[in-house]
């Protein structure tokens, strides 16, 4: 099987309600965790590539390690481009072979946003390439995204933004925030946002960011082993299976893999000082992302035997 395109996986998760996981990837350690999930609980997967995993590991390595985990598993992958923001990088993945991009415009004005996605969708399109975009800003940090205060989508204006740019899904601000630290008090996501959008785009594909539930049993094992995550809270994983069951097709998952990974490393060095061999605190690591990661496709996205 080759790489694939998010348009038929959007189409059926829509109509199941059920939403698929786009796992941000790093490495190989990484990428194996997710794609053994994914094998093991026959779901399809999106697997995400920002631009700071570009830098840091090569788009080479990436994309080969990416086509090994297909040959290994068979399963149906699409390989995105994570808040590309610029016309230039994302033509860059476009022709590097990603199956979809995503745009991020949203700090700018609407019409900027508007001629930045239009430009970027165009020029997908042409090569077959799936487009999404941003309406409304997240708050907080991952990687070269990074806002401190964010603001809710504006349900009057998707319609708009859409029919312009030609775009094939839609992040929208509803709540959810970048890094693991990203509420202070109560958790609340807008349903009512995301209940109006979904009224003004039927059957569009609606993407969550900043969806990390940041499990706080990952939380106790870092700070138990030398860490300082005091206050880390994520989204309640009730909340997301809500909002997969309405508009959401995809639902972003990174701050989650980095912490399974981390509590695993911290853990394995407390208990092993003597050892230095990477493949022995990898290997754990590995394993923590795979169980946490079929947790959120059987219990959180529901796209468990969907292929």
């Amino acid at each position: 099987m080759a790489l694939v395109t998010t348009k038929e996986m959007f189409a059926k998760a829509y109509k199941g309600g059920y939403a698929i996981g786009a796992f941000n990837v790093n490495n190989m350690e990484v990428i194996q965790g997710i794609v053994e999930a994914g094998k093991e609980t026959k779901s399809p997967l999106i697997l995400q590539i920002s631009k700071g995993a570009r830098n840091y590991a090569n788009i080479t390595y990436l994309k080969k390690l990416i086509e090994a985990a297909i040959i290994e598993t068979n399963l149906p992958i699409a390989m995105h481009l994570d808040h590309g923001d610029t016309f230039e990088l994302c033509k860059q993945c476009v022709d590097d072979g990603f199956t979809s991009v995503m745009i991020d415009a949203s700090s700018k004005s609407f019409e900027d946003n508007i001629a930045l996605s239009k430009q970027v969708a165009e020029y997908a399109h042409a090569h077959g390439v799936v487009v999404e975009a941003e309406l409304g800003t997240l708050a907080g940090v991952e990687e070269h995204v990074s806002n401190a205060y964010g603001h809710y989508t504006d349900p009057a204006q998707v319609e708009e933004f859409v029919e312009r740019t030609g775009v094939d899904s839609l992040a929208i601000s509803i709540g959810t925030s970048h890094g693991a630290f990203k509420f202070s008090g109560n958790p609340q996501l807008r349903f009512d946002i995301l209940e109006e959008v979904s009224k003004r785009l039927p059957n569009f594909p609606i993407v969550l960011h900043g969806a990390s539930s940041v499990p706080q049993e990952f939380i106790a094992e870092i700070n138990k082993y030398g860490g300082n995550m005091k206050g880390a809270q994520g989204v309640p994983e009730d909340m997301l299976r809500k909002a997969a069951t309405m508009a959401v097709c995809k639902i972003n998952i990174d701050s989650d893999i980095r912490l399974a990974c981390t509590a695993a490393i911290r853990k394995y060095f407390a208990e092993h000082p003597d050892h230095f061999d990477p493949r022995q605190y990898l290997t754990p690591a590995r394993a923590a992302i795979k169980d946490m990661v079929k947790h959120k496709i059987i219990d959180v996205l529901g796209s468990n035997n969907k292929i």
